[in-house]
């Protein structure tokens, strides 16, 4: 199949192409990956692992079930390990073929691919720009009784704000009132401080109605190696999902990677530390260059800003962030960056600053709220 007739590619984190256009140097804030890069631990365990690579690997991952199941104090029965979270998502929609899936706008895209692939019909729930986008107890109100699925993501993409317990709780009881599958992801949750704390993974584990997912590609920066897992304890849904795809979809690489980074809680304690010192010291950069800065809790920003055309002027100056425009309900004078070490994070300000000088001042309508 010729490249000019795939699908584009609608998600950050495409140095390839941005290297075509722009050169080698760039620096990439599109992309919402561990600002250390990969885990020391999980590096030295995949190198070890290809010594074994000409064997297929464990069609159950039940080495890595085991250590997730450990890790989350869950039943390993309701694991399922995937090539990423994307890839559990898909398997979901082709599992449970819902008729009808509610979800956010904005939020990730993969949800309404998915689903549209399956032939669902597609219902948002918009997100309202004066609340900073936050997620309330208005979703409620569009969970009818004809919905089959609703999605949720918790630190929401490109937002980076999470949901409220209280939210949460009261989103899962009408779904189950409703007799809808709540689907939650988490896979951003771990750069949050109070993260463990804030997961409803042991719900999923032990209950009905809620499945979660999670992903090491981001926390642990093998993005590359693709590692994901679901969690439910719907026995039945789980082995449909298994069904649903190719038996190998986790290399025995990935999952060598995903135990050793379990136990490299070191690794997650230091990153939380630098996410919660640069986010909000690039959060007041942004805001002091002419942005507004949506008050997000995770590993990047939504940004708005007094131009339309900032990913070219920031390209141009060599760095590289997400354009937001192909999320639905964002304008193109909304970008996402990531947070990265203070020195890269310097790059990304610099360039804003002088991306945007003489452009004027955004303000922000949720801080009038």
């Amino acid at each position: 199949m010729a490249a000019a007739s795939l699908r584009p590619y609608g998600h950050g984190g495409d140095i390839w192409t941005s290297r075509e256009r722009w050169g080698a140097g760039v620096v990439d804030f599109s992309a919402n990956t561990n600002p250390f890069g990969m885990s020391a631990a999980a590096r030295k365990a995949a190198e070890a692992a290809l010594d074994d690579a000409d064997r297929y690997p464990d069609p159950q991952c039940r080495e890595l079930a085991a250590a997730i199941a450990e890790h989350e104090d869950i039943d390993p029965a309701a694991l399922l390990c995937g090539n990423g979270a994307a890839d559990l998502i898909w398997r979901l929609m082709a599992a449970l073929r819902p008729a009808t899936v509610l979800v956010c706008a904005p939020t990730f895209s993969e949800y309404a691919q998915a689903a549209q692939a399956v032939g669902a019909q597609m219902r948002e729930h918009v997100l309202i720009e004066d609340d900073g986008f936050a997620v309330g107890t208005r979703l409620i109100d569009d969970i009818h009784d004809d919905v089959d699925l609703v999605f949720l993501c918790s630190p929401n993409n490109p937002t980076g704000r999470t949901v409220a317990p209280e939210v949460l709780a009261a989103v899962l009881r009408r779904c189950r009132e409703a007799g809808a599958l709540l689907a939650l992801d988490e896979c951003f949750l771990g750069f949050v401080d109070d993260g463990p704390t804030r997961s409803l993974v042991r719900v999923a584990a032990a209950g009905s109605g809620l499945i979660v997912f999670r992903a090491f590609t981001k926390l642990y920066g093998i993005a590359g190696l693709r590692l994901g897992y679901a969690v439910s304890g719907d026995a039945e849904l789980t082995a449909r999902m298994y069904a649903a795809g190719p038996p190998w979809a986790v290399s025995s690489i990935a999952q060598a990677a995903g135990v050793a980074a379990l136990a490299d809680r070191t690794f997650v304690d230091r990153t939380r530390t630098l996410i919660s010192e640069e986010r909000p010291r690039v959060a007041a950069a942004l805001e002091a260059a002419g942005c507004a800065v949506v008050p997000g809790e995770a590993n990047y920003l939504l940004v708005k800003c007094p131009v339309g055309d900032m990913p070219e002027r920031m390209a141009a100056r060599g760095v590289i962030v997400r354009s937001c425009d192909s999320f639905s309900g964002l304008s193109p004078a909304y970008i996402r960056v990531a947070i990265r070490t203070p020195k890269e994070n310097d790059l990304l300000i610099d360039a804003a600053r002088t991306s945007l000088a003489g452009e004027g001042k955004v303000e922000a309508p949720w801080q009038n709220r």
